[in-house]
């Protein structure tokens, strides 16, 4: 599979999330300064370009930029709330400059429960909006990307079946574990769900999506956390296949390459079979609690080869 680059737009949003990993400022990338990182991109042979932001669909030149992308042949998506895809027209738009693929974040199928999170009393009405609209278009690829909290932990199943039920046609859904550094999170950490709050709601949403075809990956989640499903790791993949990816931000890190997949690990997870694949606990002793991981004893030999050749 090919490497992923992202490019970060804009840091400007038309939402509130009080979990925002990028709260909003007034910084964009110009133009020429866009395709130059693209350039750069395909000069390293990266394949595909994430486009996210802020709210990617805020940036000016974001149809520019995508059919900059696909005359470059690399292929561009973006990661977007969906509130301005809730317009047919515009979606459409970005289409046409060659969009083939986008992420949808959504956080619950409870229209309090997304309202409370993103700030904005209409973020559930536009993304059934934009879901609808992509449905009518069709050939959009569409990802689900759900930002695992406390608010919505003890029903991301629920939130799955929902839209496997009324959006069938999404075929991969990726679960983020909340990262509270350096940004909102850290400011409301009544928000920081702890590794039980969401371990068997979690496994439950894996089932379901498994036994409807679909295709699913987890990120920040230590594999003890995993269970039967330590393979869809993002660490423990990029681990095993030695990947790295470049982010380019709006901020002062600049172009960031990220190779290294490790975070913290505690004094159980020297006898754990996994040590060597796991990427342990992000943020432990900062926000996570190193005392709910512990020791797994499954041969890491049938996870390395799931993820070799089943991609």
């Amino acid at each position: 599979m090919a490497q992923i680059a992202y490019i970060q737009v804009t840091r400007k949003c038309n939402q509130r999330c009080i979990i925002c990993s990028s709260p909003p400022t007034d910084r964009f990338l110009s133009f020429q300064k866009a395709k130059k990182q693209i350039n750069e991109l395909i000069s390293k042979g990266y394949k595909e370009i994430v486009l996210t932001g802020g709210e990617p669909t805020l940036y000016p030149y974001l149809p520019d930029l995508i059919n900059y992308c696909v005359k470059k042949k690399i292929l561009p998506r973006i990661i977007t709330n969906g509130q301005l895809i809730s317009d047919f027209d515009y979606l459409k738009k970005i289409k046409r400059a060659g969009l083939k693929h986008l992420h949808l974040s959504i956080y619950s199928h409870k229209k309090k429960v997304q309202e409370k999170i993103t700030q904005n009393k209409e973020s559930l009405k536009n993304i059934k909006k934009a879901l609808n609209n992509l449905k009518k278009i069709s050939d959009i690829k569409t990802d689900i990307n759900i930002t695992i909290n406390k608010y919505n932990a003890d029903h991301l199943s629920e939130t799955v079946s929902w839209l496997l039920e009324k959006y069938n046609f999404i075929k991969h859904f990726v679960f983020n574990n909340l990262d509270p550094f350096r940004n909102r999170a850290s400011q409301n950490p009544q928000t920081i769900p702890r590794l039980n709050d969401f371990e068997s709601e979690l496994h439950k949403s894996l089932k379901i999506l498994e036994k409807n075809g679909k295709t699913f990956r987890v990120e920040r989640v230590p594999l003890c956390y995993l269970s039967e499903y330590e393979h869809v790791s993002t660490e423990t993949r990029k681990i095993v296949k030695k990947e790295d990816r470049i982010i380019y931000f709006l901020d002062k890190r600049g172009r960031f390459k990220q190779n290294q997949w490790f975070y913290k690990k505690a004094r159980c997870c020297n006898v754990c079979f996994l040590k060597n694949i796991c990427a342990g606990l992000y943020h432990r002793g900062g926000y996570y609690d190193e005392k709910e991981l512990y020791p797994v004893f499954v041969p890491k030999e049938k996870i390395i080869k799931k993820i070799i050749f089943n991609n």
